[in-house]
């Protein structure tokens, strides 16, 4: 299923490539900038009955806008980017339909299970969605945190996403290597958190053409969900029509189309 996105940098809805994002300006590589609020993009989700997607605050300076995105879409966006503790219930009250974190969860680099606890106490395992945004080290994949910047030490196993998913609803996972770079999905990150994940994932990253949301929908057996941003024409991309993606949703709502079972099927789990 395809899932929508609204980024927002600095007030403005903005597609990112996810590897640049840092303190340092002059690294920063933009494919995007939109002259449309994010009310509209939120509007728009809203009419297309999209459900799932998400508002990103990409750094300070975004609270006010991503307050008229959840406005406009009153429980039908999840919202990430500096949530925590103190300020996770107040994004529900806002007109979240839940909270996405990761940061907050790992300081030192290392994830605090008191944190986790806490957390999904107090806004509930149901409304708690995890960030679990990685990047590969050596063989593996490791989740990163601090705009996409700083490695943590939690690797991205079967062991580890069992372990989190007791505490929150769904994962969401943005391939940061090839995140905006629009060359293609990371087929093998999909079917490791397809293989592995026991809940609802989100896979985000790289997505060029129409066929990356039938490769994720068919690798992942239904099981995982596709954001596609920087290649959609609403986004300034040429890749992927807003509405061929809708559309693509509707189909698989109706049962006109489903994942297939044949050579494409995934392994056991390990």
């Amino acid at each position: 299923m395809f899932r929508p996105c609204i980024d927002l940098h600095e007030g403005k809805v903005k597609q990112i490539v996810g590897g640049t994002l840092s303190n340092e300006p002059d690294r920063l590589r933009t494919n995007f900038v939109s002259e449309r609020p994010a009310s509209w993009y939120a509007e728009l989700y809203r009419q297309d009955g999209l459900t799932g997607g998400h508002v990103i605050l990409l750094g300070p300076g975004n609270e006010t806008v991503a307050r008229t995105a959840l406005a406009a879409y009153p429980g039908g966006l999840q919202i990430g980017g500096g949530v925590n503790e103190t300020n996770a219930r107040t994004w529900l009250e806002a007109g979240a339909s839940q909270v996405i974190v990761t940061s907050w969860l790992f300081p030192q680099g290392r994830l605090d299970w008191e944190r986790l606890r806490a957390l999904s106490g107090r806004v509930g395992k149901q409304r708690l969605v995890l960030d679990l945004s990685c990047r590969r080290r050596g063989g593996d994949y490791f989740v990163v945190s601090r705009g996409w910047q700083e490695f943590t030490d939690m690797p991205l196993t079967a062991r580890t996403l069992e372990a989190l998913a007791g505490w929150c609803s769904e994962f969401l996972v943005h391939a940061v290597d090839v995140e905006g770079l629009r060359q293609g999905i990371d087929r093998e990150l999909v079917h490791k958190l397809a293989t592995w994940s026991p809940i609802p994932t989100t896979y985000a990253g790289g997505a060029k053409a129409i066929s990356d949301l039938e490769d994720v929908t068919n690798l992942g057996h239904g099981r995982i969900d596709l954001t596609i941003g920087s290649a959609l024409d609403i986004f300034g991309g040429s890749g992927v029509r807003y509405r061929e993606a809708v559309e693509f949703n509707k189909r698989l709502a109706n049962g006109s189309m489903s994942p297939r079972t044949d050579a494409q099927a995934l392994p056991s789990r390990q």
